[in-house]
């Protein structure tokens, strides 16, 4: 007895410890374990603990009172706030639908096999829709004739019906799932077993592995072939590719040959510069041109693939990391899993596990033969309504603990799925996953206390902003009496460095500049300029510190800057007019947008006043030692 009375006084203290107020405002309390949750996401080293907690708890007890004073203002249920909350929930609630451990097999498989890449040799042959079809049965015994003379001999006549591709150099998520997993397991020179897929007997050899060859940014000049050329085009094709490399040669720069001469309709606009790639996204006669480019800036000779005559660029070459605590690697493989086919097994996995979360039980009001029927009577009707009865659409098939599933949305299910090649006993088991998988999300918070949390901090900072909008930063910049007031008493904050009135000019090119400023200098206004180059020229003029505008030690009345050229092209210049000494006073006009970052923090300090006396704070010393003892 002395044992489970002990238990019991553990387990009550333990519950006691979560439950625990720390703070409170009017009727609204902060517990222990939220203050702590905040506390240790936000501050990270300190030098004096104490010190550092406490100061935390007066801005949690500030950040509090603005979201109670947003609640107070309705913003909490205003569209914005609601749809911005909604739009953020499917962004992360994803990464709650996984069995975690399937994920981390996953995405350590993934990591592995990246560091490979396999040269692979795809033998196939189509088969027909029946798997007792003539066809069929004529498919299975080719491939396995042909398989297993492969695998005695390595020349072998390949038959007329079976089908050979050199897949080039692959790595992971270059192929589907299935068909990875098969090559992988493979030795190079060794062959897989026959694979049939829905629509083909697969067949694949491995020839190499290497070591990854990593990623490229690329841009390229194109040629294109029509399909099928005569070799009257690709010659012409050829002609022009010549024609291109001789500018290149000469110094022409690469963007103005792409812009002005390729045919890729993707990129040339772009400069010919195509995003960022890994092997297997291309051909291997494109791939093999390529990685003969040793480093950035090359050009390869013009060369012809089954798409024309390309001319590559290489911009950049990122080797493949091996390290699995990469950050960028570990981004770019979630990304990918999440995309892929083989989350689903992650997924699978998890939904067999969050049935008894859920409340999920079979209500058998109608038997499997016949939702099976139905379905497969309007599989092609999307207006079923009008043939099924409505009583029979609302029978009850799968219940949860708030909700149920209908007959309706197993139909749904079906039509959406666009799956004609899948059983329905298969489809059953995959729909009673999915309505479990959509239960769950839809509940998330009830069941996820991370992912609670998580979705009332993104909707209490955006509170907050809207909030900080309407009584801080808006009631600064208009309240004109108090700006005043503030700029008198500290007026000799506000004075000029070293500054100039000068023109400030953004051009469409640099050749652009070079015209705007022999114009200027014949005699030419800005406006004018501005007015007949519209979407060409903008202009600006003002009274600028020298520091804003790097101004150059030589810089004169009257004259320019050197022109300066842009990551995307455009150009910008300066036009000095007149220069001022430091320490000159800035009028109020011209501080103003000083002024109001400066007066700011008042009205914010004025607001949070009057927000404590509505709402009193009292922080709970005895709670506020024990955090102090346990950080």
């Amino acid at each position: 007895m002395k044992k489970l009375a002990i238990f019991f006084a553990l387990f009550n203290g333990v519950l006691n410890s979560e439950a625990q107020t720390l703070i409170t405002y009017g009727k609204n309390k902060i517990s222990k374990e939220e203050f702590l949750r905040a506390y240790n996401k936000n501050i990270t080293q300190v030098e004096n603990k104490e010190k550092s907690i406490r100061e935390y708890v007066e801005l949690f007890s500030n950040f509090k009172l603005k979201v109670k004073a947003a609640q107070e203002l309705h913003i909490d249920t205003s569209a914005q706030i609601i749809n911005d909350l909604e739009n953020f929930r499917h962004q992360v609630e994803g990464g709650y639908l996984n069995d975690q451990q399937s994920y981390e097999v996953l995405k350590n498989q993934a990591f592995q096999r990246s560091q490979e890449d396999l040269h692979v040799i795809h033998y196939f042959i189509p088969i027909g829709e029946s798997p007792k079809s003539q066809d069929t049965l004529k498919a299975y015994q080719a491939i396995y004739s042909f398989y297993n003379g492969l695998s005695k001999q390595k020349d072998v006549q390949i038959p007329s019906e079976i089908h050979q591709t050199d897949l080039g150099f692959i790595t992971v998520f270059t192929l589907p799932y299935t068909y990875e997993n098969i090559i992988y397991d493979l030795k190079p020179g060794e062959l897989s077993k026959p694979y049939r897929s829905k629509k083909a007997w697969h067949i694949f050899k491995l020839e190499e592995k290497r070591n990854s060859a990593g990623k490229w940014k690329i841009a390229q000049i194109l040629f294109t072939y029509p399909p099928n050329p005569d070799e009257q085009i690709k010659l012409r094709a050829q002609k022009l590719a010549d024609s291109a490399y001789a500018l290149l040669i000469n110094g022409v720069d690469f963007a103005t040959v792409a812009r002005e001469m390729s045919e890729d309709k993707l990129t040339y606009l772009n400069g010919g510069e195509i995003p960022e790639f890994g092997v297997g996204k291309y051909d291997p006669a494109f791939e093999q041109e390529l990685m003969s480019l040793t480093k950035d800036g090359d050009l390869s000779n013009p060369f012809s693939s089954s798409f024309g005559v390309h001319i590559l660029k290489r911009i950049k070459y990122t080797p493949t990391a091996t390290s699995p605590d990469d950050e960028s690697l570990q981004y770019e493989l979630k990304y990918k899993l999440m995309q892929d086919d083989r989350i689903k097994i992650a997924r699978e996995k998890f939904a067999q596990q969050t049935r008894v979360k859920t409340g999920f039980r079979l209500i058998k009001k109608i038997t499997t033969s016949k939702l099976f029927a139905l379905a497969d009577s309007i599989k092609n009707n999307v207006d079923y309504s009008k043939t099924v009865d409505p009583s029979i659409l609302r029978t009850e098939i799968i219940g949860f603990t708030k909700s149920s599933q209908e007959v309706k949305d197993w139909i749904e299910y079906i039509i959406d799925s666009k799956t004609e090649d899948t059983s329905f006993a298969a489809l059953w088991e995959s729909y009673k996953d999915f309505a479990t998988l959509e239960y769950y999300r839809k509940h998330l918070e009830e069941f996820n206390k991370e992912f609670a949390n998580q979705l009332n901090e993104f909707k209490e900072g955006n509170m907050l902003f809207e909030v900080m909008e309407k009584e801080v930063w808006s009631r600064a910049a208009k309240d004109s009496i108090g700006l005043r007031k503030y700029y008198s008493e500290y007026k000799e904050k506000y004075k000029w460095s070293e500054s100039a009135d000068v023109l400030v000019m953004n051009c469409a090119t640099e050749e652009i500049a070079q015209a705007a400023i022999r114009e200027i200098e014949n005699g030419a206004t800005w406006q004018d300029l501005i007015e007949a180059n519209q979407g060409e020229l903008q202009g600006d003029s003002g009274r600028f510190e020298l520091s804003q505008i790097n101004a150059s030690a030589e810089a004169s009345p009257g004259s320019f800057s050197p022109i300066t050229k842009n990551a995307d092209g455009t150009a910008s210049f300066i036009r000095y007019y007149r220069f001022y000494p430091t320490g000159l006073q800035r009028s109020f006009e011209d501080s103003k947008g000083m002024l109001i970052n400066d007066y700011q923090p008042l009205v914010e300090q004025q607001w949070i006043t009057q927000l404590r006396k509505r709402y009193p704070v009292i922080v709970d010393e005895a709670v506020l030692q024990s955090i102090i003892r346990e950080q």
